[in-house]
């Protein structure tokens, strides 16, 4: 999904993309007023991968902001807008950790619907179906008030400049490493140390292959599309959430004794396990809830002030069931399962460590940014 109508499908690839000319990833577009007319031969509705493995297009824009402005555009509060959906794994991320860090009132939000047509993702959950800020009613218009007839997927999570209305990055990878680093200046007091300089290389390793074998992995056995390469993708995904499974078994957190950017990454997967991976992707050796040490160590995190209460299961079961329809044809979105354990207690606490360490959780979130009611557990 990466978010997008575009970077979930398995497209062939081109070089880097060069600002100010139109590359198109090996073949042809064309603009059409505020349009991305697609090429005729790509199905609005293909996901799963004809070529047999999926193979993500991770090619994005990677403009940074950065406290020195060396890219040209510095950290300034107020100026640049964080482009979210709640359905979207990389987006979640953004918004965990914005939260943590306690960012929301330097870098505003906006969020977009569930589901998105071919075009792009949409406010659709705004007054009039208009972002109040951007005043745009889809993300590509920002996408193409930087870089005319974009050629690659429409994506979220994305960071754009409110006075030029331009997209500055969608780079989901850097972008919360430098909401943690580049952006200290304007963390709340008590903020965690999410990137602490002294585990990087073991966060680096271990986020490393959680993005390869389980974020990516659980969409390399959706979108799989021979027998063999579903195979091939199931058996990495359950080696690496066994993997992990014995490195939680007796340490609270992934990395040293606080939750850091590692805890962030894995979070957003496990918490869409259950309701989306296991069933609509197949993934199915076991439930999130039939693996005791994982289980407990989600709910560890989602009971923890600024993970938890970015979920949004409504949205997460639409977004997957409605947009893969080469996978879901009937667009049915199932009921369950049930929601209500996620509040039981896990335990984890008799570990080492603490969720913030010597620092202090995020309050609550912001009245225009709290997940609807009935969208959660009871």
């Amino acid at each position: 999904m990466n978010a997008q109508y575009g970077n979930a499908r398995n497209r062939r690839r081109s070089g880097p993309l060069t600002f100010g000319k139109s590359v198109v990833a090996g073949r042809k577009a064309t603009q059409s007023g505020a349009s991305f007319k697609r090429p005729d031969d790509e199905d609005d509705d293909a996901y799963v991968s004809a070529g047999g493995e999926f193979d993500r297009d991770t090619q994005y824009i990677t403009t940074r902001i950065t406290a020195d402005g060396r890219d040209g555009y510095p950290v300034e509060p107020g100026r640049y807008r964080l482009i979210v959906a709640r359905a979207c794994p990389w987006a979640n991320r953004a918004m965990i950790v914005r939260r943590l860090l306690g960012l929301e009132d330097v870098l505003s939000i906006g969020f977009c619907g569930p589901t998105h047509d071919k075009h792009s993702w949409t406010f659709d959950l705004d007054p009039g179906g208009v972002d109040p800020v951007l005043k745009i009613a889809r993300l590509q218009d920002a996408y193409f008030a930087r870089i005319p007839n974009y050629p690659r997927g429409i994506t979220v999570p994305a960071i754009v400049e409110v006075p030029t209305g331009k997209v500055v990055t969608n780079d989901f990878a850097q972008m919360t490493l430098d909401l943690s680093t580049e952006w200290e200046a304007y963390h709340r007091t008590g903020a965690p140390q999410l990137y602490p300089e002294h585990l990087r290389d073991e966060i680096n390793d271990v986020a490393g292959r959680i993005y390869v074998d389980i974020n990516d992995g659980v969409y390399r056995c959706g979108f799989a599309g021979s027998q063999r390469a579903y195979d091939a993708a199931y058996d990495r995904l359950f080696t690496a959430l066994d993997w992990l499974s014995d490195r939680l078994a007796n340490q609270r957190y992934l990395v040293g004794e606080t939750i850091t950017e590692a805890d962030v990454r894995l979070f957003t997967t496990l918490a869409r396990f259950d309701s989306v991976y296991h069933g609509h992707f197949k993934c199915n050796r076991q439930k999130l809830s039939e693996m005791p040490v994982l289980w407990a160590y989600a709910r560890d995190l989602f009971q923890t002030p600024g993970f938890g209460d970015t979920i949004d299961f409504v949205q997460i079961k639409k977004h997957y069931h409605v947009v893969h329809a080469d996978i879901n044809p009937t667009r049915i979105v199932p009921k369950g399962p049930d929601l209500n354990n996620w509040h039981t207690p896990h335990g984890r606490e008799a570990l080492e460590g603490g969720p913030f360490g010597e620092g202090t959780p995020p309050g609550p979130a912001p009245e225009g940014e709290r997940v609807p009611a009935g969208h959660g557990p009871a």
